[in-house]
Formats: C-alpha cells, sequence, structure tokens
C-alpha cells in the first residue's frame, strides 16, 4: 500500500472526463463541489458510480472528491466510476481481479459518430424521392 494519504484515479467515459481523489472517511461523495445527490439526479447513476467500492467491499472507508467535466450526466457517472475504480487499484493492487472481473477497469469505448458532409446526422439522410 502506498504511504500518501490519498489516492488518485482519472476516468473517461464518452466525452467526460472525471479526477478522482480518495480520502480515508466516512463514504461522503462531493462532485464539482457538490454532494453527488445534488449533482447527479439520477438514482440508478449514483448507484452505478458506486458499484466498485461493493465489488471491493470498501464501502464507507473512503470519501471521494470528484472534478468532472464535459459530457452528460450518464458519462459523468461512468467517468466517476472508472475513476473510482483506478483509485482503488491504488489502495490495494489486489483488488484488481475483482474489479477487473466486475469489467470495471475497461474503458468503454463507444463514442458519438461524427456527422457526415450531406448528411443532417451521423446516419441520417433526407428523404429519398424519385422525381
Amino acid at each position: 500500500m502506498a504511504q500518501n494519504a490519498d489516492y488518485l484515479g482519472t476516468g473517461r467515459r464518452k466525452n467526460s472526463v472525471a479526477r478522482v481523489r480518495l480520502v480515508p472517511g466516512t463514504g461522503k461523495i462531493t462532485v464539482n463541489g457538490r454532494p453527488v445527490e445534488d449533482y447527479i439526479q439520477s438514482a440508478n447513476l449514483i448507484l452505478d458510480l458506486k458499484q466498485p467500492f461493493g465489488v471491493t467491499e470498501t464501502t464507507d472507508t473512503y470519501d471521494v472528491k470528484v472534478n468532472v467535466f464535459g459530457g452528460g450526466f450518464s458519462g459523468q457517472a461512468g467517468a466517476i466510476r472508472h475513476g473510482i475504480a483506478r483509485a482503488l487499484l491504488q489502495v490495494d493492487p489486489d483488488f484488481r481481479g475483482a474489479l477487473k472481473s466486475a469489467g470495471l477497469l475497461t474503458r468503454d469505448p463507444r463514442m458519438k459518430e461524427r456527422k457526415k458532409p450531406g448528411l443532417k446526422k451521423a446516419r441520417k439522410a433526407s428523404q429519398f424521392s424519385k422525381r
């Protein structure tokens, strides 16, 4: 285990980037200076971002301080989850097996497809008419 008191992890998902800092504490999660319940209204997304703590059985042992930007709430929640999982690896490298089997260490590569010229969106074209 590392000697310093806080553990850092960077998580990414879609266009969101989250810088996560774990500090030994009581399980309080702060996102951009606000409690997580105020920042992300969806209970499912909050449950999703807490998943690494459930997998490693470290619930309520670390305070989480997050700085996240880019994308929407779903992408930001995924980025926070990825960052927490990476920070927990610094806490104890033995967590790697559990986090890897739960799929929490893999960066989700799915991104929004770019808009093509001549089309309205990435794939949507105007309706075809013969005349």
